[in-house]
Formats: C-alpha cells, sequence, structure tokens
C-alpha cells in the first residue's frame, strides 16, 4: 500500500466475464508451486492464504508481531521490505532474520520491495527492473527457502499514468524473466498497476501473456482492492474472471475503508472464501498519513484489536475461522467449530472433518479438511447424508454431485494428491438449516 495517493479514477467499467484456454507450463520442482490455477504448498497439498501484511521495514523492531499475527490464526504474513530506493534498506542479514522468525511462527512469508509503488506518478518510485537487482543482491538467504516463503517482486509498481502503464506487460515479463535466469525457483507474486487496483484492467486483459513468460508456470497474480472495489458485483466479477481463465490469483491487499472510497470488505472475503482464492488484508499496525484506521491493532499490541482487526480475524469469512496452516509445518488449523466429524468407515486411507465456517438464515457456508493417512494418496471421495432436508446449491475444490440427501464429493484435478498425513479443503454452500454436525466417510482412490 502506498502512504497513499488518492486515484484519479473513481468509475470503473463493468468487468465481461471471459474464458481463456490457458496452457500450462511445467511448474517448478521445489517449494510452492502453481498448478491448473490453484497455489500448491511444497507438499503438493492446496494452500489459501489467509494474512495480513506487516510493514517490516519501517518498524523494523516490531519482530513480536509476527507471533502476534500467528496468534490470531493467519497462515501467512506479507512483509514490508525496501531495497533502499525510497526507504532504508533491508540487507541480507535482516532479509535471513524475518524468514527465520517467519518459520518459527509457523507462517509463510511473502517478501516484497515496496519502493516500487506508483511508479510513473510517484516521483521516488524505483522500476520493476531495480527490484530484481534487489532480490538478485540477496538471493544467497532466499535460495533454499522455495517451501516458506514467495516473492512478491514489486508492491503497486504503476500508479494512474496511462502511457507508463502500458508498458506493465513487459515489465513485469521481463522481471519474471530475469529472477528465473539467475535461479530462482520460488513462486514469484506480481501486482497490478493502477496503484494495485488494476481498474483500467491492463493485468487482467494481459495477464495470460505474463503467465506464459514464466518458463516454470509458477507465477501468481495480486489485485490489492480498495476504493475501486466498493460494488459487490465488480469484486465478484474480477474475482471470477481470473478463476474462469485458469488463472492464479491472490488478494494482495484491501481494507474496510479508504481514501478513495469504501471498500466491500465483506464481498471480497466472502467471495476469496467461495471461491477459495487467498486474501492478505492492510495492515497489521503503523499507518500513517490520515489512514491509521487500516491499523489492525492499537500500537502492534496483538491483544488490543481495532474494529477492522476484530473485522479480518474473526469476523464472517475472517482469518480465524478459515485460515488452514501450511502442511509444511506439519498440522493444520481449520478454525473453530462443531467439532470434527469422525469417519465412520474405519481405516479407509483417509480422515475428513466438517467445519461450519458460515451461516445465515435459510443457509449455511460449509468446509470439509480431508487428511491422508500414514500413505500418499492419488485422489480421494468423501460421501456423507444430509439428515435435515439439506442440500448443496454450490461447492468448490471438488467435483461434486447429490443423489437426494446424499453427497459425494471427489476431489479436483488439483488436490486429489497429498503426502501422507498432508491435507486439503473443499468447501459448500448449503441450503436449509446449518448441521450441527456431519458423518463423513473418506475413501482413498
Amino acid at each position: 500500500m502506498r502512504k497513499r495517493l488518492a486515484l484519479a479514477a473513481t468509475a470503473v467499467l463493468a468487468l465481461l466475464a471471459s474464458l481463456f484456454v490457458l496452457a500450462q507450463p511445467a511448474h517448478a520442482q521445489t517449494g510452492f508451486t502453481v498448478e491448473e490455477g490453484r497455489l500448491l504448498d511444497a507438499n503438493g497439498n492446496d494452500f489459501v492464504m489467509r494474512g495480513v501484511s506487516h510493514a517490516h521495514t519501517w518498524y523494523a523492531q516490531e519482530t513480536d508481531s509476527f507471533a502476534g499475527i500467528k496468534s490470531h490464526g493467519a497462515n501467512t504474513v506479507r512483509v514490508v521490505l525496501s531495497n533502499g530506493g525510497q526507504w532504508t534498506r533491508n540487507d541480507a542479514s535482516d532479509v535471513a532474520n524475518v524468514i527465520s522468525i517467519c518459520k518459527a511462527n509457523r507462517l509463510i512469508c511473502m517478501l516484497e520491495v515496496h519502493d516500487t509503488t506508483g511508479y510513473g506518478e510517484a516521483g521516488a518510485a524505483v522500476t520493476l527492473d531495480e527490484a530484481v537487482d534487489y532480490w538478485i543482491s540477496i538471493q544467497s538467504v532466499l535460495s533454499g527457502e522455495e517451501d516458506y516463503i514467495l516473492i512478491n517482486i514489486g508492491n503497486e509498481p504503476y500508479g494512474n499514468n496511462a502511457s507508463v502503464n502500458a508498458g506493465w506487460a513487459s515489465a513485469t515479463s521481463g522481471a519474471i524473466t530475469r529472477l528465473r535466469d539467475a535461479g530462482f525457483d520460488h513462486t514469484l507474486v506480481v501486482d497490478a498497476p493502477n496503484w494495485g487496483q488494476d481498474w483500467a484492467h491492463i493485468m487482467r486483459d494481459n495477464a495470460p501473456d505474463v503467465y506464459a513468460a514464466d518458463p516454470t508456470g509458477n507465477t501468481l497474480f495480486s489485485i490489492h482492492m480498495y476504493g475501486v472495489y466498493a460494488q459487490a458485483a465488480t469484486v465478484t466479477a474480477y474475482l471470477e474472471h481470473f478463476v474462469d481463465a485458469g488463472l492464479p490469483l491472490v488478494v494482495g491487499e484491501f481494507g474496510h475503508d479508504h481514501s478513495d472510497g469504501n471498500p466491500d470488505e465483506d464481498t471480497i472475503m466472502a467471495e476469496a472464501e467461495r471461491l477459495g482464492l487467498g486474501y492478505i488484508g492492510w495492515s497489521w499496525s503503523g499507518n500513517s498519513g490520515g489512514v491509521d484506521y487500516l491499523d489492525m491493532t492499537e500500537g502492534f499490541d496483538a491483544d488490543n484489536l481495532t474494529s477492522w482487526g476484530e473485522r479480518i480475524f474473526y469476523g464472517s469469512n475472517g482469518i480465524d475461522a478459515t485460515a488452514e496452516e501450511a502442511s509444511v509445518f506439519g498440522g493444520s488449523n481449520p478454525g473453530p467449530g462443531p467439532g470434527p466429524s469422525p469417519d465412520p468407515g474405519g481405516n479407509t486411507g483417509c480422515t475428513a472433518v466438517y467445519t461450519t465456517v458460515g451461516q445465515w438464515q435459510g443457509g449455511f457456508q460449509g468446509q470439509v479438511t480431508v487428511t491422508a493417512g500414514a500413505a500418499a494418496l492419488a485422489g480421494w471421495q468423501v460421501k456423507w447424508t444430509f439428515g435435515g432436508g439439506q442440500s448443496v446449491s454450490q461447492s468448490w475444490s471438488t467435483s461434486l454431485s447429490t443423489s437426494g440427501a446424499a453427497v459425494t464429493a471427489a476431489n479436483a484435478s488439483y488436490n486429489g494428491t497429498l503426502a501422507a498425513s498432508g491435507s486439503t479443503t473443499f468447501g459448500f454452500l448449503g441450503s436449509g438449516a446449518t448441521p450441527s454436525s456431519l458423518a463423513l466417510t473418506c475413501t482413498a482412490l
């Protein structure tokens, strides 16, 4: 997030849904990978980011923030770094320490260079090429950490200067190519232009070509949602466009309010959950310049959440209820719910646990966590029967069919392969009364 210029654009064109037939290059064979539009962790399990940004480069002394962020259920932290272009440079030893703290707190670490913010409009902003220079200069502490970190090449790398923004696709593709040529195997995250909000649809329209520029197919697109995304339909259309096209996307920043308008955080979070997309809120603490309302804590105090902090961590579709810890840490955090439903089928190679993650009059949202047993799985199937007249109206991350009250949910193409003790999730929207529990049967295929 920039410190923070108002957007020039106040109107957004209605987005047109379209489908792309996207060739998937072979992905990198280490660490996080992208496959069929999904982010997979190093064990090959679906990983959906649920986290917040922490302004480390401006508050390097606040290292307790990582434990605080974890204490509220996050599985990811997006760490603000500087290459020295606009702020004090974070050197290799500092970045290595940040990575070690993230790992100690079982957080996936998305590292980003903030100095690119608003290039072409903000006079002091640096280029993506200069950001790549920085990543290469600290490569020694990044190599070998592919299981635990993602590299967000440059924050909001273009402002609203249309003539400059025309170079976003070529500059972003060039940055990806340089990093791959330098030997980086990490998942790379690329931000949209227009201060990250892509109201001109530059990233949306050029994403297939930029994705194809990565020979490993291991690039993730990031949209920042502030005032441009004040309408639910705008949020849904943008997110669905990428999902329908098979292009990987994360909501890399969003807030509950902003100087350029009032973003619809409820829809952002609900749609990210419905579509199985990650989100990262801005930000833990330390905002200034009149946007201190975006602080999630008072003075970096994890025990003193603001209303925004309460909303993103504990509100509907919030972090605590929906985050799952990356399987590389050897566990999961499915969040609160009515409790696990044991697999009555005995030793069938996997277990399934149901959690209610949202409910409203006449409907509910359910999530099922599938966990492999002592052996790896090539596929799985979960069955249950509703006992109160409920039905499924929509599902994601699964191939789901129903016959009366009976439901069968099989793995999707991207989340069937699980390592021993590895896990993945799928979700659905249900109609009818919220079940207190479901008796699930999981079978390895």
